[in-house]
């Protein structure tokens, strides 16, 4: 298993932008976006693989993991 599977990925569609928006939260802030849905996850999770090396390319540790958390469940409960 890959680390950046420790990592949750989001993608969501924006009506603010029109776009779909996907971000790694805890890992770092912003994210990407695109008009597919596909391509904002294949991208995301190239951001997640690409902010891993850079924490470990500076010896900075990493953020805690976020997966296991059952954020679908408790984004169910804010609606």
């Amino acid at each position: 298993m890959k680390q950046s599977a420790r990592y949750v990925k989001i993608v969501e569609w924006s009506e603010e932008d029109q776009c779909f928006v996907g971000s790694c939260p805890g890992l770092f802030y912003g994210g990407c976006h695109g008009d597919s849905e596909e391509e904002v996850f294949a991208e995301i999770c190239r951001l997640v693989e690409e902010a891993i090396d850079t924490y470990k390319k500076e010896g900075k540790p990493l953020p805690p993991p976020t997966c296991g958390r059952d954020y679908a469940n408790k984004m169910l409960e804010v609606t």
